[in-house]
């Protein structure tokens, strides 16, 4: 069965999902994805270089739905287009150019979690599952109904990146075995019930800014949300920023009367959060440098330095 298809795509699920189709042997006739920003960090493998090592034609437009794009897509007649973790909202003209369905790979377990970065808001909100999700695309954003779904878990200490390696892994489940119903027209479209999710916006390296007057549990899912490769959690203490890249939970708890403040016990740099609870900070970084307990008693000595609250 002739099964034509143009994919956008972008970072490690689109990589994934582009080799999958490739592997199922469907004629993949053009993929459209980003340039690379040089301020970014790229964990991910290029979209754009396993096109091209298939012999496919990539291009790198900075609006999907300018007039000379849609003119390309409509000269290719897809049957199906696929989007995997393509950075931008693809206009309903876009839409329209794919004769038998136009399919968004999510990263989370719809209706929860629509709209960006639904990783890294699942592990800030300290889910214990997430998932990947294909669905039809309408003009809405993760509104169109569902194909099929795959849980992954959250553990405890996981960070968004772990998380996003089980994700990507999950999306080329979904895919695989979606296809056959796909391509022979028996694929289930289930409507989703918006009500029972959520929508979320965008994250901002500034949105990594941690206040120890939180509970401590707040402060552990924050820093392995955005923890490297993505932009990190940190600290302001004075006119010294702490870059804190990974925590965990310290047991006892501080002493009655202890407030939110950051210093050395048994050797390890330890933060006492708003609800008395501590946290082992393993990794930190300051103007470059690794911060362990030791540099952090040159930097700050060594009595316990109150930190300020930044918000609620």
């Amino acid at each position: 069965m002739r099964s034509t298809t143009v994919v956008f795509a972008y970072s490690e699920v689109g990589a994934r999902c582009l080799a999958a189709l490739f592997e199922a042997k469907v004629e993949v006739c053009l993929v459209i994805t980003h340039e690379d920003d040089p301020q970014e960090v790229r964990w991910f493998a290029s979209v754009a270089q396993i096109a091209r090592n298939a012999g496919c034609p990539v291009i790198t437009p900075a609006d999907p739905g300018a007039p000379e794009v849609l003119a390309q897509i409509k000269a290719l007649a897809p049957e199906f287009l696929f989007s995997f973790y393509y950075r931008r909202m693809l206009p309903a003209s876009v839409l329209s150019l794919a004769q038998r369905g136009a399919l968004n790979m999510h990263g989370s377990l719809l209706p929860k979690y629509r709209g960006r970065a639904p990783v890294n808001w699942a592990v800030l909100h300290g889910e214990t599952e997430t998932g990947a999700s294909l669905h039809y695309m309408v003009e809405k954003p993760d509104a169109g109904p569902l194909v099929d779904q795959e849980a992954v878990p959250i553990g405890l200490d996981d960070t968004a990146f772990q998380v996003a390696e089980r994700v990507a892994g999950a999306a080329v489940t979904v895919l695989r075995r979606a296809l056959p119903g796909l391509l022979a027209g028996t694929a289930p479209a289930i409507p989703l019930d918006l009500q029972q999710g959520s929508y979320w916006g965008g994250r901002t390296p500034a949105d990594g800014e941690l206040s120890l007057h939180w509970p401590a549990k707040r402060c552990h899912d924050l820093v392995r949300a955005v923890a490297p490769p993505f932009p990190g959690a940190f600290l302001r203490v004075g006119n010294v920023i702490i870059h804190v890249h990974r925590t965990r939970h310290w047991s006892p708890a501080a002493a009655v009367g202890a407030g939110p403040s950051l210093g050395v016990e048994a050797g390890c740099l330890l933060a006492t959060c708003g609800d008395g609870q501590r946290l082992e900070i393993v990794e930190a970084v300051v103007d470059g440098a690794a911060c362990d307990a030791a540099r952090f008693q040159q930097i700050f000595g060594c009595d316990r330095v109150p930190t300020p609250q930044i918000g609620t």
